[in-house]
């Protein structure tokens, strides 16, 4: 299933959930079509994954380093496969995911006519009773619920196309249905799951790869991104303002936060400046990880996490789509994993194979106890900032100095009110100082007050 930014109004439900989805697997019949052995064969052409992806894969799944292999083809073979049997399906589309430890392909439908469809091309088929349309509707029902009232003691709740339902996970199962019942959401559709859950975002540890924010808390970096020649990298909302500073785990100067959204998303966009430059690159233990690209992983995949707390870990997708809920309010949109995160991962990079997946926004559990953990998706902090991914392959020079539009100044006694832009120099307190990223001046943001901003020269 790929992640959805819409959902289509007016969905006519055609049956309603019995107890158990019943539901047939069919897995017979030769493809006449073979279009996801193709598109295996083609992605087993290029695959170069790296060892160490390799290492981590068999040692948090519990499989070999054969397997591990095999599934990260299969996983990129399923991306290509599936928007086009989606596309073929319509309205009788209800979801795709791969299975086992090796990750093959399972399209779901709601029409048992389309079950030969998805045969020709390789893939298992599997019937249920709802497409993934009338689910969605049924979610985007309780995310608007969200909005208007923040639910407590419900910390998730997300469409699950393997059992063919919307599930609700409550630390109160009255609580839970009381919820579904205000959200007019179609209870025939949903489940109610109780849940030991507590999410949080991860924040204030130091150590590891990490940036920081002000003087004080610590996050991680996502991804590097550009926005026409500026640099910088996308995070998590939670983790600062827009207009905050930051530094690096060096604690060298780095950027500002140019837009910051938390909740209801969750987040970032920090420009950095000359300092810095972009690498399309996610740390691994002291390795590095090449990023391709930003394909969605289907539900099932393996997917890992960078982190400035915990390192690198890795696990599934359990469920695209799904909306959390944290003491300061529901995001929504976000991507459901088992892979563990602790305070001060928020807004490291989640990863499966060689295509970034989303930043870690929060979760339950930590990495001694395993746990859950949520990201938001990276294709929407590209889309919504006019943001590039930057990849292994097209890893920019050091950013420029520059953020706005403004011709830098030669000299001048610096001033409130006055639109600087990075390079200008301008003396304060006998001292003169360089712009290092374009601002406007406001009282209070005097060069020795704004490290960030300005260089002492």
């Amino acid at each position: 299933m790929l992640r959805r930014n819409a959902v289509a109004a007016g969905v006519t439900l055609a049956a309603t959930l019995v107890a158990a989805p019943a539901i047939a697997f069919a897995t017979t019949g030769a493809p006449a079509d073979p279009l996801y052995p193709q598109a295996k064969a083609e992605a087993a052409a290029v695959a170069k994954p790296a060892p160490e992806l390799i290492s981590a894969l068999t040692r948090d799944l519990g499989i070999t380093g054969e397997q591990a292999s095999v599934r990260l083809v299969n996983e990129s073979a399923a991306t290509k496969v599936e928007p086009v049997v989606a596309k073929q399906l319509g309205v009788a589309y209800g979801g795709a995911w791969v299975t086992g430890p090796t990750s093959e392909l399972v399209v779901a439908t709601s029409d048992s006519k389309h079950l030969t469809t998805i045969l020709k091309t390789g893939a298992q088929a599997k019937l249920v009773k709802h497409p993934l349309a009338a689910l969605d509707a049924a979610q985007a029902k309780l995310n608007q619920r969200a909005k208007d009232a923040t639910p407590t003691s419900v910390p998730a709740w997300f469409v699950d196309v393997r059992t063919n339902t919307v599930v609700v996970l409550a630390n109160d199962v009255a609580a839970g249905q009381a919820f579904v019942d205000a959200s007019g959401a179609d209870k025939a559709l949903v489940k109610v799951e109780k849940s030991d859950e507590h999410p949080r975002t991860f924040y204030d540890l130091r150590g590891g790869d990490a940036y920081y924010i002000g003087s004080g808390s610590r996050c991680s970096i996502g991804f590097s991104a550009t926005r026409g020649g500026q640099g910088g990298f996308v995070s998590a909302g939670h983790c600062g303002q827009t207009g905050s500073t930051t530094s690096g785990s060096n604690r060298v100067s780095q950027g500002t936060f140019q837009n910051s959204v938390f909740p209801g998303s969750d987040y970032s966009w920090i420009a950095t400046n000359s300092n810095w430059t972009p690498r399309g690159v996610v740390v691994q233990n002291g390795a590095t990880i090449p990023v391709n690209g930003s394909t969605v992983a289907q539900v099932g995949s393996s997917v890992c996490r960078s982190g400035s707390t915990t390192g690198w870990h890795c696990g599934t997708v359990q469920q695209l789509n799904s909306s959390v809920t944290y003491q300061e309010g529901t995001v929504s949109e976000v991507t459901r994993t088992n892979v563990c995160a602790e305070p001060g991962d928020s807004g490291g990079s989640f990863i499966s194979g060689d295509q970034a997946q989303g930043v870690t926004s929060g979760g339950t559990g930590n990495c001694s106890s395993g746990g859950t953990t949520y990201f938001q998706p990276v294709n929407e902090i590209l889309q919504a900032n006019g943001l590039t991914l930057v990849t292994s392959g097209s890893n920019p020079s050091p950013t420029p100095t520059s953020t706005g539009t403004n011709t830098p100044q030669p000299g001048g006694t610096w001033a409130a009110g006055t639109a600087y832009a990075a390079g200008a120099t301008v003396t304060y307190g006998g001292s003169t100082y360089r712009c290092l990223q374009g601002h406007t001046a406001l009282p209070g943001w005097e060069p020795p007050n704004v490290p960030a901003l300005w260089q002492r020269v």
